[in-house]
């Protein structure tokens, strides 16, 4: 499947900070979400964005963002714990905390506040993915993913054209549907999403159609077409993630890796 670029990561300082930090440019991105965050200080968007490019620099330092990682169900479950920079991860959870806040006083004056839900959603989901890909605590990403599912829930039926906030029910949906059977069962008792069809399909829609986080549902629907045996799907996917982020070096690695 083709996707186009995202031409509208070109706008606002907000915008601006997403494409350098898909572009790893770290040091810019924060630049511009620290632009963002004081001419509009009351905005949860500002250091939930911020937070993101925290944590994503970590994860490039760490080498957590692996394509072939993620493909390869065996090697996922025998990952080993990280150790993270201190004053990183220092960083992450204060901005995380202050995007918290703020989009908790944003649903005290409008409690159908669509972005402060979506922030909501945003930071649990990291909150998640720290916790699976750092510290290897798979309860408690599980538990702070289905968080960030409820709150995307909550926000889609106020906005159903919020494509971003599809990305979490995906992501949940899809990696939980590649567990075993009866872990799948005892997950649903829990609550958890385990449709893998679902979660494609949700991927795909934030892959289309979403704004910030189009390009990360892209990186997993490739991560699904390698797993699915499809490896000219998942060149296709990083060629033009490559293409359209030219500093990004992990799409060129991940590229030189498939067969």
């Amino acid at each position: 499947m083709a996707f186009a670029f995202s031409p509208l990561l070109n706008g606002s300082a907000l915008d601006q900070g997403y494409f350098d930090m898909y572009n790893l440019d770290f040091p810019a991105a924060h630049q511009q979400f620290q632009q963002w965050m004081s001419t509009h200080p009351q905005d949860p968007m500002g250091p939930a964005s911020d937070a993101a490019a925290w944590l994503f620099g970590e994860f490039d330092r760490l080498h957590v963002i692996d394509v072939q990682l993620f493909a390869d169900q065996s090697r996922f479950d025998n990952r080993q714990r990280l150790t993270p920079d201190p004053t990183v991860r220092k960083s992450f959870d204060d901005r995380a905390d202050q995007a918290d806040r703020l989009a908790d006083a944003a649903l005290q004056r409008n409690p159908k506040d669509t972005n402060a839900l979506y922030v909501k959603t945003v930071i649990c989901g990291m909150r998640s993915d720290y916790a699976l890909m750092i510290d290897k605590r798979d309860i408690a990403a599980l538990n702070l993913s289905k968080q960030a599912s409820a709150f995307s829930r909550q926000a889609l039926a106020i906005n159903p054209t919020l494509y971003d906030a599809y990305l979490a029910t995906g992501v949940e949906n899809y990696m939980l549907s590649l567990k075993s059977a009866p872990v799948r069962w005892i997950l649903n008792l829990t609550g958890a999403n385990t449709d893998r069809e679902e979660g494609i399909r949700l991927l795909r829609l934030t892959a289309a159609k979403g704004h910030y986080l189009a390009p990360f549902a892209r990186m997993m629907l490739a991560v699904a077409a390698l797993r699915d045996n499809r490896p000219q799907e998942a060149k296709d996917i990083l060629g033009a993630l490559s293409k359209e982020f030219p500093q990004n070096t992990l799409y060129r690695r991940e590229l030189t890796r498939i067969p």
